[in-house]
């Protein structure tokens, strides 16, 4: 039986930890909720010496700047189109390419599967001066197909799923093929509607990581109207000089759209991430 003791020293620990885990919650929000609160600051009050955590003047002149003085429509047009294009494309084949490796024998299938981890392994920094040079000679800097061609490959997405079809048995592939169903067949009918889940996962994450970065669609980019929107709140600026609450404005509604896509699958999100660390593990 536990005693007295034992329980107020279980109930001690349990409070210290859930207080830690609050103080660091907190800590973690603040710059969030910092940038929120300034964007609806007048400038002369942003710039101030001291802190003020709620503004004295509450505006919204800085969110009607960036929806009107700016080209937002293009950058989020933009921002979608790539990312829902790059999200389709490196979804379908990482699926076949996953089915492949685990399901098909065919010459250098384990050495194409030796590439793919090693890929993993390379940082996507260090390709950036190939992809820039690449997408130049083919005469696609400014389009959405040069920011969205080096973005297509994610091993990670590849080894999930082909983690994903070693595990399913051999029976189901057995029972298809001796029904004279084909390859293709297969994949859609037996092993992709046991996989909607780590699909739909998958698809979330990857649009998220689209629509985040930065780097290559900066580099790629030179043309305001082309721009995503994590390039264009760049250039909300003054010819005066920077006013930090239209940055932060631009950066709110930038981030927005992905914000509440993780608020509303937020267990899919947690999933692929899961996935993704089980992975790197």
């Amino acid at each position: 039986m536990v005693s007295a003791q034992s329980l107020r020293r279980v109930n001690f620990w349990g409070g210290a930890i859930t207080a830690l885990t609050v103080v660091l919650a907190i800590i973690w929000a603040f710059p969030l909720y910092w940038g929120v609160i300034s964007s609806l600051k007048p400038e002369d009050e942003v710039v101030r010496p001291y802190i003020a955590l709620w503004p004295e003047t509450l505006t919204f002149q800085h969110y009607i700047h960036a929806l009107t003085a700016t080209q937002i429509g293009n950058w989020y047009i933009n921002s979608v189109v790539v990312a829902v294009g790059v999200t389709v494309i490196t979804i379908t084949s990482s699926m076949l390419c996953g089915y492949a490796l685990s399901q098909l024998s065919f010459p250098g299938r384990k050495l194409l599967w030796w590439v793919i981890l090693a890929s993993f392994m390379v940082p996507t920094q260090a390709l950036i001066i190939n992809h820039f040079v690449l997408v130049a000679q083919l005469n696609l800097l400014n389009t959405w197909a040069g920011i969205m061609l080096p973005q297509l490959i994610h091993p990670v997405i590849i080894i999930v799923y082909k983690q994903f079809f070693d595990q399913v048995p051999r029976d189901f592939r057995e029972a298809a093929v001796m029904d004279n169903a084909g390859e293709f067949r297969i994949l859609s009918k037996v092993y992709l509607p046991m996989n909607w889940g780590v699909t739909t996962a998958l698809a979330i994450v990857t649009f998220i990581w689209t629509w985040n970065a930065f780097l290559w669609p900066f580099l790629s980019v030179t043309r305001t109207e082309m721009m995503t929107i994590t390039v264009g709140i760049t250039q909300v600026n003054d010819a005066f000089g920077v006013y930090y609450a239209r940055e932060l404005a631009a950066a709110v509604l930038a981030g927005l759209p992905v914000a509440l896509a993780y608020l509303l699958f937020q267990r899919k999100v947690t999933e692929a991430i899961t996935l993704s660390a089980g992975i790197k593990g």
